[in-house]
């Protein structure tokens, strides 16, 4: 299954830039602290990726973040644009599944998920927000969590609609 830092290489360009955009715009914490791991990662100041034009500047973060040792960035990035931004693919995830959540936020996650629930579930997800959004969450709700479902992994590698990249 494809980890965060893989994820922001195997989605489109647009989706990757449009994470950045909205960080920048709406979370100013979560995006001054990917700007900080960046920076020290290509071993700069900060100050000199702020002085790039906007587009360039991601264009470099993003590059950056899809190494394997920016996976917690990338994550942290992720899972804030997923929880700020599309928190209703969330939502309407565990409610199709019956997993009592806060807002999207569950304290323990079931080990496993019956085939049927888990399929209504993603059949509903697709039906309701755009594919490539539902793709992104599934992958990263199935590699953030400490419990992995296998029918979630067969799911999302069968499935042409769940692959990035294509």
């Amino acid at each position: 299954m494809l980890t965060s830092h893989e994820l922001l290489g195997f989605m489109s360009p647009t989706l990757a830039a449009d994470i950045l955009t909205f960080a920048h715009a709406t979370d100013k914490e979560l995006y001054r602290g990917t700007l900080n791991a960046v920076a020290d990662a290509r071993k700069v100041r900060p100050v000199f990726l702020e002085r790039q034009p906007k587009t360039q500047r991601h264009e470099a973060m993003l590059t950056t973040l899809q190494r394997p040792s920016m996976e917690l960035a990338a994550s942290t990035l992720l899972r804030g644009w997923l929880m700020k931004k599309h928190n209703a693919v969330l939502v309407d995830f565990l409610n199709g599944l019956g997993i009592a959540h806060k807002d999207g936020v569950v304290e323990d996650l079931p080990e496993t998920m019956d085939d049927a629930k888990l399929t209504g579930a993603v059949e509903s997800l697709l039906g309701k927000h755009p594919h490539e959004i539902v793709a992104v969450y599934l992958h990263a709700f199935n590699t953030m969590n400490e419990t992995r479902w296998n029918n979630l992994d067969n799911l999302l590698q069968k499935d042409t609609r769940l692959q990035l990249g294509g």
